[in-house]
């Protein structure tokens, strides 16, 4: 298995700024979530469900997807209230956050951290 740090050294300064960003906001709101490196990018969850991953975008910038594991479980009646409206929902258990720069991070670290914390919450 990959290290988180040996991830953080294949990535070019932007990425590596912006990932380290979103790391810090998700460590500080949930510090009783564990990060390893899972689907090839850092990922923080408990022993028993991965919670938050985060991930390089195609076309730049990095996203931030909320889950509650590999595979959407909608069927099990989970609702999350985004009050913010900060993440596209694909499914009622799958948040999306895309981010083009560090700036656009730093802009959001307080309503991201609140986001993260009450995600990790709800979600376990």
């Amino acid at each position: 298995m990959m290290s988180v740090d040996a991830f953080r050294e294949g990535l070019d300064a932007e990425s590596l700024a912006m990932i380290d960003a979103l790391r810090s906001i998700v460590s500080s709101s949930c510090a009783d979530l564990i990060e390893q490196i899972k689907w090839n990018a850092p990922s923080f969850g408990t022993c028993d469900a991965d919670l938050i991953t985060l991930g390089i975008e195609r076309k730049g910038g990095v996203r931030l997807v909320l889950h509650r594991g590999a595979k959407p479980k909608q069927a099990d009646g989970f609702h999350f209230d985004d009050v913010d409206g900060l993440a596209k929902w694909p499914a009622s258990d799958r948040g999306v956050l895309a981010f083009r720069t560090l700036g656009d991070i730093q802009a959001k670290r307080d309503a991201l951290s609140h986001l993260c914390r009450r995600w990790a919450q709800a979600a376990t």
